[in-house]
């Protein structure tokens, strides 16, 4: 079974989240960066990668999508907040 990755988008620290999964992060970030995955991230100008998750199963990708989908926006914050206190982009560390 192949792995991917659960991850959250937004555009600004405390701004709009985007929760997706994807199996290539790296490209589907860079997706978003340059406007090319219509949609609900497009229009919010979403380009700052805060949090990513790596499963092996894709099936655990997308419970854990969906699990973190229904949390309160709060607990999101946390989740963000505790792995990356400073709302970095980690997108360049990925590069």
């Amino acid at each position: 079974m192949k792995g991917g990755w659960v991850y959250i988008m937004t555009n600004r620290r405390n701004g709009t989240l985007y929760i997706g999964v994807t199996s290539d992060l790296v490209r589907r970030v860079w997706e978003h960066r340059e406007e090319l995955a219509e949609g609900f991230t497009k229009r919010y100008g979403l380009k700052r990668l805060v949090h990513a998750e790596r499963y092996d199963d894709i099936r655990d990708v997308i419970q854990r999508e969906k699990n973190l989908k229904r949390w309160p926006r709060a607990w999101k914050l946390t989740l963000i907040g505790r792995n990356n206190p400073s709302w970095d982009d980690l997108y360049a560390s990925l590069t």
